[in-house]
């Protein structure tokens, strides 16, 4: 009985990390991001490890807040923690399809998979599919994103850059 209550209770807990958004990218959550390497439960207190998409992000704060304001609403969850972890590192390939989705109809194009560092990657617009695309900017918004232009549609769009762990190789 009280295997089933733990594992209701991480259940629970997952289902409200689908609700926390990225605050740039707010049609993704921090789930489908592959932000979240890990949630322990201990008695009412729960612990929730966070992969950063990049070192320096200034989002982190807010990400934190927003996990523990999600968590802390759980029903039989008194206290939350969130960590972020260096290690393993985030890489793009830990988004979820419907992560890579949900990008596209926020209008970012998502990364490739399985991506091998150094090498040009085909970036199709996400609003009409097409690889004519030109790289306008290799630095966008923030650090994991660029700046592209379509010449079928004629749309400016960002990409999510591809990200791999390198030294796994």
């Amino acid at each position: 009985m009280i295997e089933t209550e733990h594992e209701s209770l991480l259940e629970s807990i997952h289902g409200v990390l689908k609700t926390v958004t990225d605050p740039e990218i707010d049609s993704v959550s921090v789930l489908d991001l592959g932000m979240v390497e890990n949630v322990e439960v201990e008695g009412s207190s729960a612990k929730v490890s966070v992969l950063p998409t990049f070192t320096g992000c200034p989002a982190l704060d807010i990400i934190q807040r927003d996990i523990v304001n999600a968590v802390i609403e759980v029903e039989g969850v008194d206290e939350v923690e969130v960590s972020f972890l260096s290690n393993p590192i985030w890489t793009t390939d830990r988004i979820t399809e419907l992560g890579k989705s949900q990008l596209k109809e926020f209008g970012i194009a998502p990364p490739p998979a399985n991506h091998n560092p150094g090498e040009p990657w085909e970036i199709p617009c996400p609003y009409c599919g097409s690889v004519f695309t030109t790289m306008e900017n290799l630095f966008g918004p923030t650090a994991c994103r660029c700046i592209l232009y379509c010449k079928s549609c004629k749309n400016p769009f960002e990409a999510m850059k591809p990200v791999a762990n390198i030294g796994d190789e």
